[in-house]
């Protein structure tokens, strides 16, 4: 797929004319028309301009099917509990953090506030 493509299409679906991109991105007009014609390739941050002015999620220059695009489950972040029930070290660490989080809960907020404020400083070293 060719960004530029699908950002005038994208574009074209609002109704909106590449005067209207330019007046509410900040990017001239032959910028745009540059991008929707494959001679430039846009930064992370101009398409993020596109999305704001298109009104559209970041996800949308990329995916062309219906609704929410499908996530990987490579993608998607496990519980801490569910890190715990791993073996080896990452289980090892997970468990350590949910002791850890129970000591906190358990501990007054003057003591909890001394706690995170030596493991802040043990963290800097």
């Amino acid at each position: 797929m060719v960004i530029g493509t699908r950002l005038r299409d994208l574009r074209e679906e609002k109704g909106l004319s590449q005067g209207d991109v330019e007046k509410s991105t900040g990017l001239l007009r032959c910028y745009i028309s540059r991008i929707e014609n494959g001679h430039t390739i846009p930064s992370l941050e101009t398409l993020e301009r596109f999305a704001d002015a298109l009104d559209v999620p970041l996800y949308k220059m990329f995916y062309t099917g219906n609704g929410e695009a499908p996530t990987p489950n490579l993608l998607r972040r496990k519980s801490l509990e569910e890190l715990a029930a791993q073996p080896g070290e990452a289980g090892e660490d997970a468990r350590f953090l949910m002791q850890f989080n129970n000591a906190l809960a358990q501990l007054g907020e003057p003591d909890r506030d001394v706690v995170l404020t030596l493991a802040k400083k043990l963290a800097a070293r």
